[in-house]
């Protein structure tokens, strides 16, 4: 009888596969005052993936909802700025929400 070699190779590679979509990417967003009335916003993932398409929500403390948009190809979103105080939610998904409120935003 032949021996063919051992599984384990066969297992630890099988298992590698499995778990790559295990792995998490976490999301990244950072804002900035651009100085003119307008904030823009920059965001990404941890792995480097592009957050092009992800939803942009701009509310005021009420949770009212003043502003919608996405990440355009270049990962960024630029909105005119509140009077009032605000906060910027970018929205990847369950698990993948940044939330900035204006008060961090220079």
């Amino acid at each position: 009888m032949k021996v063919i070699g051992t599984p384990i190779p066969v297992l630890l590679a099988g298992l590698l596969a499995l778990a790559g979509p295990a792995l998490a990417h976490s999301p990244i967003c950072n804002c900035y005052d651009n100085g003119d009335g307008t904030v823009t916003c920059e965001g990404g993932f941890s792995d480097g993936a592009s957050a092009e398409g992800v939803a942009m929500r701009i509310v005021d403390d009420s949770d009212r909802v003043l502003t919608v948009g996405e990440m355009d190809a270049d990962s960024t979103y630029t909105f005119d700025r509140p009077d009032d105080e605000f906060h910027v939610i970018f929205d990847a998904g369950m698990s993948h929400i940044v939330t900035i409120f204006s008060g961090d935003i220079e």
